[in-house]
């Protein structure tokens, strides 16, 4: 009978063990997000003067990991980097997926972290370090479509969009067929995607999104969703997209592809100095005085399937690179570009940025501090004028 007594008694204190430390994780968890509240609520003033930074966790180091990204914060700090997009965080299809490790627009689960890069511990302190450095965080979100992995294929098939067999397809008119296109619809859809969005706001403390292929989604989803946001907190909006009717409510900024693409004619002889201001007088008459595009001379796009700076830009990818600041709108930064990266990143595969400073850093250094001090060159809600000189020339 002691016998019995004793090895209850032992289990009763190993359980007890494993709940107490059990229960000092979760205390711990919710001690980093308390810590990284004192970072005050993203606020106009922070966005007419920031820089904007894609981070591309998978590629960015040799681990390719939350980690090893986080230890270089500081780094985008002295860059005058204001904004972290960091691509999607999620766990990856592996049905009809491309290449050994898949896109990272292929998300199976909305609400988990991709192993590949580490943990969820491992995010939350990456976002406490970057809220440290005065940093807001913004997530990749994919809300157009899912991986072929995702439980709500199984689920809810209804959420999909399906073909004349019935049959749930691809995005048409893409070469996406590693994606299930989804059916916007089906309103339960648009609540389950919003409350994952949510998700990341309230529990994890994200300060925003970028939107992928925004302008596919309905205006309507993006504009009730950005309100019920902001319910929790202010936040950021990205949107891929460039249509004005994105930027009326729901988002902050979109891209400014064309501008992007008048900056590659230039540097290729096939636009001039009067081609730009034509367009930036398009500019002003299609958006509102307070709507923000993007500026960039490189993304994740543009570098793995266009080309480097230095295939499309030359001996000019300097002067771009200041014209992105100087010109109305907010700078972007992609992960490389402040190591001279003249490399296409792999996209369905493990590549690595060697991190070596060359001529970008120190100029990207001086163009964040003129960015960041310099008011003739705020690009928000109270944006700086920007207006042509005519020169004999003209």
């Amino acid at each position: 009978m002691k016998k019995i007594i004793i090895g209850l008694a032992i289990l009763s204190l190993i359980f007890s063990c494993k709940e107490n430390k059990k229960q000092e994780e979760v205390a711990q968890d919710k001690e980093i997000i308390q810590q990284e509240k004192a970072l005050a609520p993203i606020n106009d003033s922070v966005i007419e003067s920031a820089v904007i930074y894609e981070a591309n966790i998978r590629q960015y180091s040799e681990e390719g990991s939350f980690k090893e990204f986080t230890k270089d914060i500081p780094e985008l700090k002295k860059l005058g980097v204001k904004i972290l997009w960091i691509m999607p965080i999620y766990p990856i299809s592996t049905t009809k997926s491309k290449g050994s490790l898949g896109s990272y627009y292929a998300v199976s689960d909305y609400t988990k972290v991709n192993p590949e890069f580490g943990t969820l511990q491992d995010f939350r302190e990456l976002v406490k370090t970057a809220h440290d450095n005065d940093i807001y965080v913004i997530l990749d979100w994919v809300a157009n479509h899912t991986g072929w992995d995702h439980v709500w294929l199984k689920e809810h098939p209804e959420y999909y969009t399906k073909d004349d067999k019935g049959e749930i397809t691809h995005t048409v008119d893409t070469d996406w067929t590693d994606v299930a296109d989804l059916n916007y619809d089906n309103m339960e859809m648009r609540e389950a995607m919003r409350n994952a969005m949510k998700y990341w706001v309230k529990e994890e403390n994200v300060d925003g999104f970028r939107c992928d292929v925004a302008g596919m989604v309905p205006v309507d989803f993006w504009n009730k969703t950005v309100k019920e946001l902001k319910e929790i907190k202010p936040v950021f909006m990205l949107a891929e997209g460039w249509e004005p009717e994105l930027l009326e409510e729901a988002f902050d900024m979109g891209y400014g592809w064309d501008t992007h693409h008048k900056m590659n004619d230039m540097a290729k002889g096939k636009a001039n100095a009067t081609d730009w201001n034509k367009r930036m007088v398009q500019i002003d008459s299609m958006y509102a005085k307070d709507d923000i595009l993007m500026n960039f001379t490189s993304n994740h796009d543009e570098n793995s399937w266009n080309g480097t700076v230095e295939e499309r830009m030359g001996a000019a990818k300097e002067l771009f690179a200041v014209l992105s600041y100087v010109a109305p709108g907010m700078p972007l930064i992609y992960s490389g570009q402040e190591y001279d990266m003249n490399k296409r990143l792999l996209f369905f595969e493990k590549d690595t940025i060697i991190k070596k400073k060359g001529k970008f850093f120190p100029l990207y250094e001086k163009l964040g501090k003129l960015k960041n001090e310099n008011v003739a060159l705020n690009g928000g809600k109270n944006a700086a004028s920007y207006a042509a000189i005519s020169t004999s020339n003209d």
